[in-house]
């Protein structure tokens, strides 16, 4: 307990520093990067409590839904064909990535795929040793990406897109008129819905289950009640405090540096990719007039929660960033299986007539 307090307090010290030098995402990076300082500097330190981690991804679950407006599927829908290209050339490029670093880093082909698949990363890291793929290196590339995502989108968005990009995104979320709930009562019903959307999401098995769960309860009870939940700006803070803080002291130095080819090989290959889906993101902007900063973010390359953090941070339109986040995300635990059987099969037959001649 000690610990863990030692390492909340140095956050929230670290968090308030980068918020008062105008750091993007001050209260999501600051923490992940002294989590990967404590990491690098204890040989073995004792993980961060699951419970923690589950309550950040389930607030940022919560704060999306409240400021998810039904009327941004339709514009989905309306730009649907821009859409499914952006996710298409995402798609080929990660595939790309997988390629070169089964090529050039010695990692077999499985293990190099699941591990450059963009979105849905517990659920991919949860099948790949079932599809008899590294484990462990899957999960060190996907946290890998992860990581690089979360430390250089905000900082280019800030740069080439200010805060009045926004505006036009902000102006047309909802206008809550319920009448408020008394302040304890309002957080126990945001308890109450992320307790039963991790319920739900686990018993149906839904891929990002941690948030999504919450978030498709939070989105029926937040619809339906008639008064207005709202959540602490102290709140959200804290859950992104904890979010990344926990995905900080994930980080797997010994594994780093036992696979220190394809990190390096990696590094370069995410931040091409990065700057390509940037590319395809302004493009979906310039040709259908959407928001910059939504665009971008929903074709960045992160894992959902994360992403959504930062829609949330930077007053992109969540409702079209989850949209094109879930879609990429469905796609490709639809087609994963099939793609991963195809490069066994292929591997396979490849040894068999290597044996025979």
């Amino acid at each position: 307990m000690a610990i863990i307090a030692a390492q909340l307090a140095t956050a929230i010290v670290a968090s308030v520093i980068f918020n008062w030098l105008h750091v993007p995402l001050a209260w999501l990076l600051a923490p992940m990067l002294v989590g990967i300082v404590y990491v690098v500097a204890q040989e073995y330190p004792k993980p961060f409590p699951t419970t923690f981690s589950i309550v950040g991804q389930a607030i940022i679950a919560l704060e999306t839904s409240l400021r998810f407006s039904p009327n941004t599927l339709t514009t989905a829908a309306t730009y649907a064909v821009p859409l499914l290209i952006c996710i298409f050339i995402t798609g080929i490029m990660s595939l790309l990535n997988g390629y070169l670093l089964w090529r050039w880093a010695g990692i077999d082909r499985v293990t190099s795929f699941l591990g450059s698949i963009p979105g849905a990363s517990p659920s991919i890291v949860a099948m790949s040793e079932e599809m008899g793929a590294d484990a462990i290196a899957v999960a060190i590339l996907q946290y890998f990406r992860l990581l690089l995502v979360a430390l250089t989108i905000p900082a280019i968005i800030s740069l080439f897109f200010p805060i009045d990009s926004t505006i036009e995104t902000v102006a047309i979320l909802p206008v809550k008129t319920h009448p408020p709930l008394p302040a304890l009562l309002n957080l126990g019903i945001l308890a109450g819905c992320a307790s039963l959307g991790i319920w739900v999401g686990r018993k149906v098995r839904l891929p990002a289950s941690l948030f999504l769960g919450p978030f498709l309860v939070g989105l029926v009870v937040f619809l339906v009640l008639p008064y207005q939940i709202q959540i602490p700006q102290s709140v959200f803070m804290g859950g992104l405090l904890l979010l990344g803080l926990s995905i900080g002291l994930k980080f797997d130095w010994h594994a780093v540096r036992k696979l220190l080819k394809a990190v390096l090989l990696e590094l370069v290959l995410v931040l091409l990719l990065i700057f390509i889906c940037l590319g395809t993101g302004y493009g979906f902007h310039l040709v259908t007039g959407v928001n910059p900063v939504s665009a971008i973010l929903g074709s960045t390359p992160g894992g959902i929660t994360p992403i959504m953090a930062m829609t949330l941070q930077m007053g992109g339109d969540s409702g079209l960033v989850l949209a094109m986040q879930m879609t990429r995300m469905l796609l490709i635990l639809l087609f994963c299986p099939w793609f991963v059987t195809f490069f066994r099969e292929n591997v396979t037959k490849s040894a068999e007539e290597a044996i025979n001649e």
